[in-house]
């Protein structure tokens, strides 16, 4: 490089523990790439891909996706992990570990693109950055689960030694008092096995039924500005109760709200969340809940 010549690197592929030449697995390129950028003190690693950058929701769903400058390496480890595709989660972690700006383009134009780095000023004054969907996981309900200590460890350590991913958890009230009703979802491709090891456990701890349910999306809205903004719940979840759809799992994080919905109104929710929170509108200083009510 110092001499001026153009150097190739195959990305993809590493060492494991033992030495032996490996693949990296889904995203390997990406994160070779940063990790290049990395170790070489770079001012910028550009991604190139087959779409122009990050946009706020999937243009596919929503034709007034607007294609986002920037954003914050958070926002972009929620959006890749809740089903945004541009940039593999690790890859993102990377960049934010060693402070390595990601600038993802595309391979076909020379359209400007979107820089993933550290969070700013200016992004805080943004309330939501986008709108993500996920079709991917699968919702499991075991009810009237003994309200004791140690229950719930019960519960999800089969779980967890099958190496199954448990994603979002909700505890309610049983049908008799002293039970509980515990939902939670696992990746669809999972499911099936989850199933089999809830109902074997629900009889080990004297619960009752085991409810599931494939047909289910997580729909999330994510942005930084969310610390230093309130009242996004309270439009989230005004907004999709005006279209009647019923929300039945609710997670939420510092920067992250998501909810669990019926699959099919998954297009629907992203949809009117967009239109709700102007995601189609390019920023212009602070954005507060009542200026968009």
């Amino acid at each position: 490089l110092a001499e001026g010549k153009i150097v190739v690197v195959a990305g993809f592929q590493g060492y494991d523990d033992e030495g032996n030449i490996t693949t990296l697995g889904r995203g390997g390129s990406d994160t070779t790439a940063v990790a290049l950028a990395a170790a070489l003190e770079a001012d910028v690693c550009e991604i190139y891909t087959d779409v122009e950058g990050v946009y706020t929701t999937d243009p596919n769903v929503y034709s007034k996706a607007r294609k986002l400058k920037k954003i914050s390496y958070e926002e972009m480890l929620e959006m890749a992990s809740m089903g945004a595709k541009v940039l593999h989660i690790r890859s993102v972690e990377f960049g934010m570990k060693y402070n390595v700006p990601i600038l993802v383009r595309s391979s076909f134009t020379d359209a400007p693109g979107t820089l993933v780095t550290k969070e700013d000023e200016d992004m805080e004054k943004v309330l939501v950055s986008g709108i993500t969907y996920s079709k991917n996981d699968a919702r499991i309900t075991i009810t009237d689960v003994p309200d004791v200590p140690g229950m719930v460890a019960a519960m999800f350590s089969p779980i967890a030694d099958s190496k199954i991913n448990v994603d979002m958890i909700v505890q309610g009230r049983g049908s008799v008092p002293g039970k509980t009703n515990v939902s939670f979802t696992v990746p669809r491709g999972d499911y099936q096995r989850a199933v089999a090891i809830g109902e074997n456990v629900a009889r080990q701890i004297g619960a009752g039924n085991v409810h599931s349910n494939p047909q289910i999306s997580k729909v999330s809205v994510i942005g930084v500005g969310m610390r230093s903004h309130t009242g996004v719940a309270k439009l989230m979840f005004e907004t999709l109760a005006r279209e009647n759809i019923n929300l039945k799992m609710i997670s939420t994080s510092e920067i992250k709200i998501s909810v669990v919905i019926d699959e099919k109104y998954t297009e629907l929710a992203v949809r009117v969340l967009h239109d709700a929170f102007q995601l189609d509108k390019e920023p212009n200083g602070y954005i507060t809940i009542a200026e968009e009510t």
